[in-house]
């Protein structure tokens, strides 16, 4: 697909002023140089042209709010001053794996006074003596090359990278530990409901363990009363078939008395 087409396509129904972030990679450009990109991409923040068969940026528009550039991968050889006339607040510049061979080459990026990082790794201009020394003397205003700062420190994603959504990595960051925050809020009100539920649970246990308790009191109280009831009712049954005795004896007793008495 030629660039055109692709930035067409990218577009999706917006308006140039709309987009922040462009990414063409890997279309074709027409004999070495960008079409289809113009002025009015008023806004845009990062732009990639990896892998696209440049020869030369020679008719890049003007982009006022440009911070990062991908270069990479193509055919750039020289005719860098075109970069600090059209893109002034320029901080990320990655010309990896061009035909770049002197350090003079680099001399027009001395305008980029934003110029933060750059990139030239697979470039023949890194195989030069004192390649690393002799960039961060040309352009002081760099603070990473490849990279790594003059003291070999490597660069964190922040300083880095640009996003080319324009969203900061701090709004992220707060996102993410309010998402955090709110996960913590709700495991905490799980572990209350299951702790309240566990005590609901063992109350339940008391209650049922105490009402056993009580029906075995009574229980054993009624039986206590019932044995007591029962002893009486012998002792009274006892009295009852004495007294029957007594009377069954005392007719019999009279008759003997009287044979007694008809004896003499």
């Amino acid at each position: 697909m030629d660039m055109k087409k692709r930035i067409h396509l990218e577009l999706r129904n917006r308006t140039p002023s709309d987009v922040r972030e462009l990414v063409l990679d890997n279309c074709r450009s027409v004999e070495g140089k960008m079409e289809g990109l113009t002025a009015e991409f008023v806004n845009l923040e990062f732009l990639s042209l990896i892998n696209v068969g440049l020869i030369t940026v020679s008719n890049l528009p003007k982009l006022g709010k440009l911070k990062k550039l991908e270069l990479s991968d193509n055919r750039i050889s020289g005719g860098l001053d075109v970069l600090a006339e059209k893109l002034p607040n320029l901080t990320h510049l990655n010309l990896s794996g061009n035909k770049l061979k002197d350090i003079s080459t680099l001399e027009p990026l001395k305008k980029l006074d934003n110029l933060k990082s750059l990139d030239l790794f697979n470039c023949e201009v890194t195989n030069l003596n004192d390649y690393r020394e002799s960039v961060f003397k040309l352009l002081p205003q760099l603070t990473y090359l490849d990279g790594y700062d003059m003291e070999d420190r490597e660069a964190s994603d922040s300083d880095g990278e640009v996003d080319g959504d324009g969203v900061d990595d701090d709004e992220d960051e707060e996102g993410e530990e309010e998402e955090d925050e709110e996960g913590e809020e709700e495991d905490f009100d799980e572990e209350e409901d299951e702790e309240e539920d566990e005590e609901e649970v063992e109350g339940e246990e008391d209650d049922e363990e105490v009402s056993g308790e009580d029906e075995e009191e009574d229980f054993g109280q009624d039986g206590e009363v019932d044995e007591e009831d029962d002893d009486e009712d012998e002792d009274e049954d006892e009295a009852e078939a004495g007294k029957g005795e007594k009377r069954k004896r005392d007719p019999e007793d009279e008759d003997e008395d009287e044979d007694d008495e008809d004896d003499d």
